[in-house]
């Protein structure tokens, strides 16, 4: 098993104002590439050295030259994703609309019966170098810390196909799924390549779709077949990994992290997890959800292999209140009771800005949040 980085982080990390104003003038045409560029790493240096200062055991650019952590694809805006063949299309809400707010109660990212959605049309291809245009920086940047880098699962992309408007391109989900894992894969080779040992995937649709009982009803109402997509997915996802040895491959999972701290799904773990952990054979980490009641008890960890490490996800992003470091630690020897404690580290549940602004807490709320990751990490693993 490659070294366990005790205090983790997910990826996105709020942006600073000056590079979220940046962001919008850029797209109003008022700001050249290279300006946004050199704006964008400056905000990046300052977020290695935030990470840094907090004791962290790996770090991110926080994202910052996405739109979004899907940097395959725009949500709603195709093309600003590194994958071609995606087209913004006037389409069913679909999955869109059945997000929750804080309160529980509906807030769909779509709020009407149809939105715009980015679906498949086409033949998937490369848009623009992603690695080159984020790995080498960071690396350049980073000091000890070990930096990361994540990306998208190919099993996340079943948002995007849909048979009236992708079949022409992929007469079946699993061959465009096929398609993105080949491109993950070369995306997997060239960031090894530049000297990245450690790659994350992130996979929220296995909690967000699967566990609860409302998500499950309404996919399988849109003639979703949620047990074989989660088999069908869970080996897609881990051969992207086939044959790869020598570094960190982890997948994340959650239930949803949207702006003003929306969610998609209640429900633990338990629904997924006999069928799905024991099929992440290539993977060596899983950064799990475990911030609020609604992600369930630790029980389902008994289903993690062997030799696998679990970051515990138990720092919210979706509110600023700081975590009483006790009761975190309190915790972590629970879950230990199913997976060794040599076996566990400590991450936030999620990103803290999934897209390109988030209101759920301040820069110093974030900071705080990052450093008591440090300092609890240090304090139940203090040999590393």
């Amino acid at each position: 098993m490659a070294k366990i980085a005790r205090a983790d982080v997910v990826g996105s990390l709020l942006r600073p104002a000056y590079l979220i104003e940046a962001r919008m003038c850029w797209r109003d045409g008022d700001l050249s590439d290279s300006e946004l560029k050199t704006i964008t790493e400056r905000a990046i240096v300052e977020a290695v050295q935030m990470q840094e200062d907090a004791g962290l055991d790996t770090l991110t650019d926080g994202e910052f030259r996405r739109p979004n952590f899907i940097a395959t694809m725009g949500v709603r805006e195709a093309e600003l994703g590194s994958v071609s063949g995606f087209e913004t299309v006037e389409a069913d809400a679909n999955w869109m609309g059945l997000w929750k707010k804080p309160d529980g109660s509906d807030g769909g990212l779509i709020t009407e019966d149809t939105g715009p959605r980015s679906l498949v049309t086409d033949k998937v291809g490369m848009r623009f170098d992603i690695v080159s245009d984020e790995f080498p920086f960071l690396a350049e940047h980073t000091g000890t810390v070990r930096p990361k880098y994540t990306f998208p699962a190919p099993s996340w992309h079943r948002v995007a196909w849909e048979k009236e408007h992708s079949a022409s391109a992929y007469p079946t989900c699993r061959d465009f799924l096929l398609d993105m894992r080949d491109y993950i894969r070369g995306v997997v080779e060239q960031l090894i390549a530049a000297g990245c040992d450690y790659i994350h995937l992130d996979a929220p649709n296995y909690a967000q779709w699967h566990i609860d009982p409302r998500i499950r009803d309404a996919f399988q109402s849109w003639g979703r077949d949620l047990d074989a997509e989660l088999i069908e997915d869970a080996e897609i996802d881990n051969s992207v990994f086939d044959g790869i040895t020598g570094i960190t491959k982890a997948l994340h999972l959650c239930r949803g992290n949207a702006p003003g701290g929306r969610f998609l799904a209640d429900g633990g773990y338990g629904r997924i997890a006999e069928e799905l952990f024991p099929r992440l054979t290539n993977y060596d980490t899983l950064l799990l959800e475990y911030d609020t009641a609604r992600a369930g008890d630790f029980a389902p960890l008994k289903y993690v292999g062997a030799d696998t490490a679990v970051v515990l996800g138990l720092i919210t992003t979706k509110d600023g209140t700081l975590e009483d470091a006790a009761a975190i630690e309190a915790r972590i020897f629970e879950a230990a009771e199913y997976v060794p404690l040599e076996r566990l580290a400590l991450s936030p549940q999620c990103g803290f800005a999934s897209g390109d602004y988030a209101t759920t807490m301040t820069h110093h709320e974030q900071q705080a949040k990052l450093r008591l990751v440090g300092d609890i990490a240090a304090k139940v693993w203090p040999n590393g």
